[in-house]
């Protein structure tokens, strides 16, 4: 479960990581209170700050994603965690001055979320080069499990804070300034020479295009990327979905708002640790099926009749839909060539994140002018519709078969035509696993073979 901790660069990156992303977390529950604070409860405005943060993902990422290609990655995380850090620290000090207003904190999120925008391709890329293609899909499930470690404790001490705060939301920023540096000096102290630097990309007309061309030529990567829209539009949007719940529905304060947050990160957690057990390349039926639960699940979570049934159920809701984010985002790392990944990623967390300042807003808007259990709701029948479409496409008219074989160590995958066509081809074969794969990454490397993203694997029309 733990392979990737035994690289060094990647254990100290890790540990920092933890100490940021709680931060992190103790500023999203901070913010979306003093946004409630200053707009008077209103969904809508906590859902116009959510998308002024994720805003500039649409127009930022690919040319994130495409300096993380040309550059070096850890040199551009030092630069963008320092400018994130000073930014934190100028909303702490506003709130603490009292000089505080709904614009400074829109302002303040969009300048976030576009050196947000320039960090994540570079942050997510980073990771193959630290650990390898080896260890990449344990160290990617093992970076979620971080993540949402720092989700479970960062709201419940943001809310703590918080509410021995009086209401006052300035603690928690400053915290969050504060903790950027863990991740700086991680960088900063890495082994250099321990580093799996991918050959730069020289600049030249058309890279971004090429980016585009690539995808569209590989259904698989269109397939997790449809699906990675949907989900990130519609259904991860708890930051607005559980204040709305915890405030409007059953009239809880600041403290047991970041219990209901911590409770959807208790489920996030275990869904992060449950995918460092995956080996090989997810099966994109996979990822329709988590994504079909997480709809499900999210939809069910707003018919809850007390906020201890809500509590109970954000748990598996969480589960869910980090067993599908990290299995989307392991299915399109480890089906890229290393010299693209940088844009495939940065065009990937397009998808996931860039919807999100159309979906933010109208689910805030449903959940201020119909209640906030049909925000809820709604947002999952859309995730669940989404699922169900996509399988019927993935599935329509063909009988899949996958052989595995031990010697030589292959992967055989079938894909019977249609009644009353002609066979065109042979399926495919991949070549045997080669002998400089360690046995432990045997499994990843037959999986890849066997499901490449947009490789030539035989359908017969």
């Amino acid at each position: 479960m733990f392979r990737a901790l035994s690289v060094h660069n990647f254990r100290l990156y890790l540990s920092a990581n933890l100490v940021s992303l709680t931060g992190t977390w103790m500023q999203r529950i901070g913010q979306d209170w003093l946004v409630l604070q200053l707009s008077d409860g209103s969904g809508t405005a906590l859902g116009v700050v959510t998308a002024l943060q994720f805003a500039p993902t649409l127009l930022l990422s690919f040319y994130g994603g495409l300096l993380a290609d040309r550059y070096d990655k850890r040199r551009m995380l030092v630069g963008t965690q320092t400018v994130l850090g000073v930014l934190a620290l100028a909303l702490a000090v506003l709130v603490a001055t009292g000089g505080i207003a709904l614009w400074h904190v829109f302002a303040l999120a969009l300048a976030l979320g576009a050196v947000s925008a320039i960090d994540t391709p570079a942050r997510q890329s980073f990771v193959s080069e630290m650990v390898g293609p080896a260890h990449l899909g344990n160290a990617v499930s093992l970076n979620s499990t971080v993540f949402n470690g720092a989700r479970l404790v960062g709201p419940a001490l943001a809310g703590g804070l918080i509410a021995a705060s009086g209401g006052d939301t300035a603690p928690a920023f400053f915290l969050n300034a504060g903790s950027f540096a863990a991740t700086i000096a991680a960088l900063v102290l890495m082994r250099s020479d321990e580093l799996q630097r991918s050959a730069p990309v020289a600049k030249a007309r058309g890279q971004l295009r090429a980016a585009l061309t690539y995808t569209r030529e590989h259904p698989d990567l269109q397939l997790a990327m449809v699906l990675a829209f949907v989900v990130g539009t519609f259904g991860f949007n708890s930051q607005i979905t559980v204040a709305l719940m915890a405030r409007e529905v059953f009239g809880l304060g600041a403290g047991a708002f970041g219990l209901l947050s911590t409770a959807f990160a208790v489920g996030s957690l275990t869904g992060a640790l449950l995918s460092t057990r995956r080996e090989a390349r997810p099966l994109q039926r996979f990822l329709v099926v988590a994504a079909g639960s997480f709809g499900a699940l999210t939809a069910v979570s707003g018919t809850m009749p007390t906020e201890w049934a809500y509590a109970l159920l954000l748990v598996p809701c969480g589960a869910a839909g980090l067993l599908f984010s990290v299995a989307c985002n392991s299915f399109v790392q480890l089906g890229v060539e290393p010299q693209l990944r940088g844009r495939i990623l940065a065009l990937y967390f397009m998808c996931f994140m860039g919807g999100t300042p159309v979906g933010a807003p109208l689910v805030g808007w449903v959940s201020e002018h119909l209640g906030a259990r049909w925000g809820l709701v709604s947002s999952g029948l859309v995730v669940v519709v989404a699922a169900v479409v996509v399988g019927a496409v993935l599935s329509r008219g063909r009988h899949v078969r996958l052989e595995a074989h031990v010697a030589p160590p292959s992967l055989r995958l079938h894909v019977d035509p249609l009644p009353g066509t002609a066979p065109t081809a042979p399926p495919l074969v991949p070549p045997p696993v080669p002998p400089s794969v360690p046995p432990s990454a045997a499994p990843a490397v037959e999986e890849v073979q066997g499901e490449a993203p947009g490789s030539a694997v035989t359908s017969r029309p």
